[in-house]
């Protein structure tokens, strides 16, 4: 189940609702029309709100996910509804929640218009971008890289060794190694393209692919068949780059982005400190609290070695 996929039981509920009822004419934008409300439009954007932007397009473009959502909605808005005719928004921590709640809608759409409002002008972020570059060429040192594409062939036996001598074979009398790539390689996350797998640097790739991959010198050139551990690779050179310092339309964008991230937090920061002032701590208040709530919750202990469970192995 996905972060946004919606429990059946919330869902068979929001349908119980919508559509048994007596429903009223429906509402311009209703996407669901009950007997006191509708799930609107206006109400799926905002819900959208939660996910990453990246995801919007997706899951909003698809009628299946958006009646889910829909219905969602429409069952929950149900049940606070119930919850409030119960008296339950009187109760002093679901009232504190839900204006925290209200805090954090308002706040974050302040933020947006705040951030929008202090984003510089797109000349002036490029020449703060330009005067940063120049101030520390240093930060933008790039090691010896090279772009090269590879066949794979699976397996470590005779047969999969014959198999790659065959295809070198086949390369070294003129065949394509695109399309050779695309019918043999095993590498799937790059057969499609030809077996390309753009630029990178040393430390990335194995240690056998990577002294071949490195050694070879000419756009072209190609390497004899390269055993590792994922099995037999014939590699060929598409480009080097030698270590230095990248030039700056390599990083511009990167850069661009990174001042104009830089100058909305400032704004913020400044924003923040102004109104900090005039604002007192209850040191004596707070104390007070976490010692009456640490006597109410004792700390649970930790399990032996849990930090150490959750580590993973790194992968190269």
């Amino acid at each position: 189940m996905t972060r946004f996929s919606t429990p059946l039981r919330l869902v068979s509920l929001a349908a119980a609702l919508a559509w048994s009822a007596s429903a009223l004419a429906a509402e311009p934008g209703a996407l669901i029309q009950g007997s006191k409300f509708s799930i609107t439009t206006a109400d799926i954007q905002a819900d959208a709100l939660r996910m990453p932007q990246e995801m919007r397009s997706i899951v909003l473009a698809k009628p299946q996910t958006v009646t889910q959502i829909a219905s969602n909605l429409y069952a929950r808005r149900s049940i606070a509804q119930q919850a409030e005719a119960d008296g339950l928004d009187k109760d002093p921590t679901i009232a504190a929640a839900l204006q925290i709640a209200r805090d954090k809608v308002l706040s974050d759409a302040w933020m947006e218009k705040m951030d929008k409002a202090n984003e510089p002008k797109p000349e002036a972020a490029e020449a703060m971008a330009r005067a940063a570059y120049k101030a520390k060429p240093e930060r933008f040192k790039a090691d010896e890289q090279v772009r090269a594409r590879h066949i794979l062939v699976a397996g470590t036996n005779a047969e999969s060794r014959a198999k790659a001598d065959k295809i070198l074979a086949d390369l070294k009398a003129g065949g394509d190694f695109t399309k050779l790539a695309k019918e043999h390689s095993a590498d799937k996350s790059n057969a499609d393209k030809g077996g390309d797998l753009g630029f990178f640097g040393r430390g990335q790739m194995v240690p056998e692919f990577e002294s071949v991959a490195f050694a070879l010198t000419k756009k072209g050139d190609l390497s004899g068949v390269v055993e590792s551990k994922f099995g037999f690779h014939i590699i060929q050179l598409e480009e080097k780059k030698p270590a230095g310092i990248r030039p700056y339309d390599e990083v511009k964008a990167d850069l661009v982005k990174e001042i104009s991230a830089s100058v909305k937090q400032e704004a913020r920061v400044a924003h923040a400190q102004k109104m900090q002032q005039g604002v007192t701590t209850n040191a004596e208040a707070i104390a007070a609290f976490a010692a009456k709530y640490a006597a109410e919750h004792p700390t649970a202990p930790t399990a032996p070695n849990a930090g150490s469970a959750q580590q993973k192995p790194a992968v190269k």
